[in-house]
């Protein structure tokens, strides 16, 4: 039995029973919504969270390559310091561009820092064409400056780059019909596992070695100059590549990182969203109960 002090509290509640069916239904649809939607949080978070540790696995192995890549570079780097070697101005002869990019995502603007690189150096010199590895810079590119790429190279980025690959590029490069004054590589800097930065190597045109002032000094026949321009510039290639490779890798973790926090914050906000939810349905069903409950009883 309900004291007479609660009766007409539930009395006048009888009259909010009249709408209760549209309000629960919509309550249980929202329940069903915020748990679909922390379900499906849960599922990405797992897969950043496993991405953030195959990213840092692969890190480990691109700073290895990226150490034994600097030797190669810095050793032709060394040669051409001590040479004195400087490249071409020539004013009927164009300058290539080479950017060192991939073809993979989800790491950051690590591309689209490249992309901006490539298009302030364009603006400074006009006279320059583009050759692309990497589909993530070349789309970029191709928006503001197609007409200017020559040449493109996919399926980078794949696996740590070795010199067989720089290699490659450097023959498909060499055969391109312009002669042009000089070749600038544009690649990603790693500093630390943190940062990187959009960097230029020069690489050298076989004029520009063979005018080098002190380049005499290493007695290389001028028969075999072509072939050490190609070399060098293999050498630069690799070391951009394999570089580039780990700024990616360790923007590709931090990335990650990132994604994992922010699902987080994300699941804690949806549960307490949840429960807050849920316990309003439960207390308007318990209402719905004893208003039921005394309209009952007073019809009786």
């Amino acid at each position: 039995m309900w004291s007479r002090a609660a009766r007409p509290a539930l009395k006048a509640g009888v009259v909010a029973s009249t709408r209760p069916l549209a309000a629960n239904a919509a309550n249980y649809a929202t329940l069903r919504e915020i748990e679909g939607r922390l379900k499906s949080i849960r599922n990405i978070e797992k897969i950043t969270k496993t991405m953030k540790v195959v990213a840092s696995t692969k890190l480990t192995r691109a700073q290895r390559a990226m150490t034994e890549s600097r030797s190669y570079g810095q050793t032709s780097n060394t040669v051409f310091e001590q040479a004195e070697t400087k490249a071409m101005e020539d004013e009927g002869k164009k300058t290539l561009i080479v950017v060192a990019s991939s073809d993979k995502g989800l790491c950051g603007g690590i591309h689209s820092g490249l992309s901006k690189k490539t298009r302030r150096m364009l603006e400074e010199n006009s006279n320059a064409d583009l050759v692309v590895i990497g589909e993530k810079s070349k789309a970029q590119l191709s928006r503001s400056s197609g007409k200017k790429i020559q040449l493109s190279f996919a399926g980078v980025g794949k696996d740590v780059p070795t010199f067989a690959d720089a290699q490659a590029i450097a023959d498909q490069i060499s055969l391109l019909p312009t002669d042009y004054s000089n070749v600038q590589i544009i690649y990603n800097k790693f500093i630390n596992a943190q940062s990187y930065e959009a960097t230029p190597i020069e690489a050298f045109s076989e004029e520009a070695i063979k005018n080098s002032p002190n380049f005499a000094a290493f007695e290389i026949d001028d028969s075999v100059l072509t072939n050490l321009k190609e070399y060098a510039l293999a050498n630069s290639l690799y070391w951009a590549l394999a570089e580039g490779h780990a700024c990616e890798q360790s923007a590709r973790r931090n990335a990650m990182d990132n994604a994992s926090k922010n699902a987080g914050d994300m699941i804690n906000k949806f549960q307490i969203l949840f429960n807050r939810t849920r316990q309003a349905v439960i207390t308007g069903e318990l209402v719905e109960i004893i208003t039921g409950a005394a309209a009952s009883e007073d019809s009786g």
